[in-house]
């Protein structure tokens, strides 16, 4: 089976073709897809309807050790979750039965943090590689997905910037992005249930080798910087990743699986009518090792 990709943006993101996402790809096929990954960093899948969780989860099984168990506790006086497989991340806005989250769920204030430029499981000790995002109910407009090229951008930093940043570490705390987003204060049990992680703000790329930026609305603050100026850069740099030329918008269709590599993107969620339509999105992650 031979894979191609058609590119989506000048600098990356393509839509593979002649492969489709299922857990039964040869491993010729794997070593080409995770190349293609290499190079675009942002790989859309297309299939004709919703792919069903066991196909979604076989296939992102084939990438690496993926994420089984929750890796945080939010605690909700609404309906329970949705029963899924424990790989899969509901990034939908439907309760058990359902029914679309009521404004006040804590679990819908949460959500909508994804509104902001982040990097999947920043805040844990061992990174997401990829992500997995796989559309079954679409709302209407779209709400579209962008990404950010975090490889480009750092390319087209000046070198002053560069050299300044080069070796700095960032903090990273889920609670501190769905505060700054208007959620409410986590309980001492939902913070303590995820504590915060430290990585470098630029490393280098393990498949392409370039270097990039590595940033995200959980980063708190610059690790040994006074917290106003450590949270300054972080907005400055930010702003830089994600002007016009270093994102690509996806619109969704049902059936779409979009892959993204977490250590080469930044991506965001954009608005949508969340407490009159149905969405349901649900994600797979593939981490950097096994994780308990």
């Amino acid at each position: 089976m031979s894979v191609s990709a058609t590119p989506l943006h000048p600098l990356f993101a393509a839509e593979f073709s002649g492969v489709q996402a299922s857990g039964s790809l040869d491993r010729r096929t794997m070593e080409q897809v995770i190349a293609l990954m290499d190079r675009h960093a942002v790989g859309v899948f297309r299939h004709a309807s919703a792919v069903p969780d066991e196909q979604h989860i076989a296939f992102s099984r084939l990438l690496g050790p993926m994420q089984l168990t929750p890796i945080l506790s939010v605690k909700s006086a609404g309906k329970a979750a949705r029963d899924m497989p424990p790989e899969i991340i509901d990034q939908g806005n439907l309760d058990r039965d359902g029914n679309i989250f009521p404004e006040n769920d804590k679990r819908l204030l949460y959500k909508r943090a994804n509104q902001l430029w982040h990097t999947d499981v920043s805040f844990h000790p061992v990174r997401a590689t990829y992500s997995l995002l796989s559309a079954h109910v679409v709302p209407p407009g779209g709400a579209d997905t962008e990404f950010a090229d975090m490889r480009a951008a750092w390319d087209a930093l000046p070198g002053s910037m560069q050299a300044t940043i080069a070796d700095l570490r960032a903090e990273h705390s889920y609670w501190h992005s769905r505060v700054v987003a208007g959620g409410p204060e986590p309980s001492e049990e939902e913070r303590s249930s995820r504590p915060p992680a430290r990585h470098p703000l630029v490393h280098l790329h393990p498949g392409s080798k370039r270097r990039a930026l590595y940033l995200a609305s959980h980063a708190s603050h610059i690790v040994g910087w006074p917290e106003d100026e450590g949270r300054a850069l972080l907005r400055e740099l930010t702003d830089f990743a994600t002007q016009p030329q270093f994102v690509y918008r996806h619109q969704w269709r049902v059936g779409d699986i979009v892959a993204w590599d977490n250590l080469a993107t930044m991506h965001r969620a954009t608005p949508f009518d969340d407490t009159r339509h149905r969405r349901d999105m649900r994600r797979t992650t593939v981490r950097e090792a096994e994780v308990a």
